[in-house]
């Protein structure tokens, strides 16, 4: 009996006795960590299904965040697949959601950008301004905002908050030169005071200054000054503005001008207007330019697209600002054969 108690108080088994309770504690823990990540990586691939799917909603983003620990880079991206398809009230609800979750000040400050653009391609201008200077407010020479306020007071046409955001902008160093020639070019053709002879000396005085307005400053003469834009037709290049030409009417068009003037020969010799140029160097206006010359009838015409220069995107309809990429006045036009005329004209070859 006293053996037995000895071989029990002997230190060695007290040792082995205390390592087998730890080895099985931590091989349950171990198992139980096993399990519980199994189910979680099973619920987190039944819930991401859902976004295969198609089907994830607002408030799931905001448990991929909260449960799963998902990047918050992550979250920004999976959010941005609403804007993508066009639904900003659900990418809106999901930036608000998360700005009660999230508690670092530049994360913070990057979900109100989002938010703030979104409601401005949304339409919601009042909203997104809000938000921009709210961000101003503790980060106020955050450039995103700044230019995005810009953007939001020249769609509400208030060009005076727009020269004291481009002030702002100079202090950080941005480029404000070609906004301010476009502001100066709006408020001059939004000025409901101005007599016709006023905004066309005020648009011909920007113009001088700088080029990057012809086409606004064309674009008014066409339509409110036609006798000046004849008569000064020579300060304009001509080719940077074939498609309004084209539309031109045929009796607002001053053809002792255009018998002077080689592109104006070409381009109304290929819109029929006149029978003055045997070819042209510009592809198209060469095709319809044959076609009238031809004993065949071939009813052809000239469609038209916009290229931004800077973002490279094609625009169906002309515009000041990109609205891919919001650059002003970048657009370049660009001539071409309506479909299926190109092949008829091919066919007679």
């Amino acid at each position: 009996m006293n053996g037995l108690f000895l071989e029990y108080r002997d230190p060695l088994f007290g040792f082995f006795t205390i390592f087998l309770i730890i080895f099985i504690a931590s091989f349950l823990t171990y198992a139980y960590n096993v399990y519980r990540e199994r189910k979680a990586r099973k619920s987190y691939r039944n819930f991401l299904d859902k976004f295969e799917l198609g089907e994830l909603q607002e408030e799931d983003y905001i448990h991929l965040y909260t449960t799963y620990n998902l990047p918050f880079d992550s979250i920004i991206l999976l959010a941005s697949s609403f804007i993508h398809k066009g639904e900003y009230n659900r990418a809106i609800n999901v930036y608000i959601s998360l700005l009660e979750h999230v508690k670092e000040p530049v994360k913070k400050e990057e979900l109100l950008e989002h938010l703030g653009t979104t409601y401005f391609k949304g339409g919601f201008l009042q909203r997104s301004k809000d938000v921009f200077l709210k961000i101003l407010q503790f980060s106020p020479r955050n450039k995103i905002a700044l230019t995005h306020l810009f953007f939001v007071y020249e769609k509400l046409k208030d060009y005076k908050k727009c020269e004291d955001v481009l002030e702002s902008l100079d202090e950080i160093e941005f480029d404000t030169t070609r906004d301010r020639f476009y502001i100066s070019t709006l408020k001059v053709l939004d000025d409901p005071i101005m007599s016709f002879d006023q905004k066309t000396n005020q648009l011909m005085s920007i113009y001088s200054m700088n080029k990057i307005v012809e086409r606004s400053v064309i674009e008014y003469l066409v339509k409110f000054n036609k006798e000046y834009f004849w008569k000064h037709i020579e300060k304009f290049d001509l080719t940077k503005v074939i498609d309004l030409l084209w539309y031109l009417d045929f009796n607002d068009i001053d053809f002792a001008k255009v018998e002077n003037n080689e592109f104006l020969k070409v381009l109304y010799t290929a819109k029929g207007y006149i029978t003055g140029s045997m070819d042209s160097k510009i592809f198209e206006l060469d095709v319809l330019i044959s076609t009238k010359n031809s004993n065949k009838k071939v009813a052809l015409d000239l469609n038209f697209e916009f290229i931004c220069t800077k973002c490279k995107k094609v625009h169906p309809i002309y515009d000041t600002r990109c609205p891919h990429c919001n650059s002003i006045l970048t657009f370049k036009t660009r001539a071409k054969l309506a479909k299926g005329y190109y092949e008829e004209y091919s066919s007679l070859q």
